[in-house]
């Protein structure tokens, strides 16, 4: 719909130039809209307009108006709600004990999920629109995802995910009137058209792969340079970590068995890096029984790494939280942030490839199901 220029010049210049804030032209044409839009719901459930015959005789009518004061992004203004006399209206686009705009719910949630703080975001709302928000309605605001991310917790998954990707965030936790450091586990799944998704946050129990009997376990080999790498001084860590890359890029075992052997022998004050990849090994040498269009895949967790580093952003405001589902709730809303980037992994139809001809059965499993 166009609105006259004409019109809007009118507006702005009967305004004094004030658009937003307490006193500006948003929130008085707001007020004016949702007023008169009010009144036309009022017309439509007595069935004629103000003053009309029709309403003469009919049963119910008008009766006067009630004041509600309603918090949104315009500020906070106070609107007249009409009234029927039987009591029976019940307007739809304020509700009956609906206190905020539509849409400003939202905005509390979209600032939380950022990681602003309670204060933040108060401060926020204060400045930009002129509205006192207590902490206890951003509570309940935010309070109200938990029966969603329930929901998703217990959504029910995918027949397959051809890799899953294991790790934890470390977030504190306030039990019993003392703070400890607690493990949320995260698990990244791509499914069979090379979508990562989610597949959930816990925060019981440890890492560990016996409930995935079938699942062959790849270590993160990032992971495994880092805590090599934690053993050598600043101005060695880019050599030694050169000559790591002859071993995780080996093309066989054999020969990746070779380069740690080589690694020992040219640099004996280091055994202790080559003792951390001996004491994975196992973990270390199913990856090269994998062709490149899979390793380049698996031999990383960086979409894990990825996430938690986004996630650590919308923590680091917080020096603990008060309980296990308040850091739940928050990690829940980061995450919905930035999965929405996700796209298909790159080279997937590659690997696809790869897995349907070492595990035909499976894959046509999950096809069918």
């Amino acid at each position: 719909m166009a609105i006259k220029k004409e019109l809007i010049d009118e507006l702005i210049a009967s305004s004094g130039g004030s658009l937003i804030g307490p006193d500006g032209l948003v929130k008085e044409l707001t007020k004016a809209l949702v007023e008169r839009m009010l009144r036309g719901e009022l017309n439509h459930h007595l069935g004629y307009e103000k003053h009309e015959v029709a309403g003469y005789g009919s049963g119910n009518s008008r009766n006067g108006k009630s004041q509600k004061t309603l918090k949104g992004e315009a500020g906070e203004m106070t609107i007249e709600v009409p009234r029927d006399r039987n009591g029976s209206f019940e307007p739809k686009l304020i509700e009956k004990h609906q206190t905020r705009f539509e849409g400003f719910d939202a905005k509390i949630l979209s600032m939380y999920a950022l990681g602003m703080t309670v204060r933040d975001i108060q401060g926020h709302l204060q400045d930009m629109y002129g509205v006192e928000v207590s902490a206890a309605l951003i509570s309940e605001v935010t309070d109200g995802v938990l029966e969603e991310v329930k929901a998703w917790q217990d959504r029910p998954l995918e027949a397959l995910y051809p890799i899953v990707y294991l790790d934890a965030l470390m977030v504190k936790i306030r039990q019993d009137g003392k703070v400890e450091n607690r493990a949320v586990h995260t698990a990244i799944g791509i499914n069979m058209e090379g979508q990562k998704s989610v597949l959930g946050l816990w925060t019981n129990g440890t890492e560990g792969e016996a409930v995935f009997p079938s699942a062959l376990v790849q270590t993160c080999v990032v992971h495994l340079i880092r805590a090599s790498l934690n053993f050598v001084n600043w101005k060695e860590r880019k050599t030694v970590a050169a000559d790591l890359k002859s071993i995780y890029r080996a093309p066989t075992a054999e020969r990746a068995e070779a380069a740690l052997a080589e690694f020992r022998r040219k640099y004996p004050k280091h055994q202790v890096v080559a003792d951390v990849w001996e004491r994975s090994w196992q973990r270390v040498i199913p990856f090269f029984d994998f062709p490149e269009e899979i390793r380049k895949i698996i031999y990383t967790t960086n979409a894990v790494e990825s996430l938690h580093m986004t996630l650590r952003k919308v923590t680091k405001n917080r020096g603990s939280f008060p309980t296990q589902e308040a850091a739940i709730k928050l990690l829940y809303l980061g995450l919905q942030n930035v999965s929405k980037k996700w796209q298909m992994v790159q080279g997937w139809r590659d690997a696809l490839r790869e897995f349907a001809i070492r595990w035909p059965e499976r894959i046509e499993q999950a096809r069918a199901a």
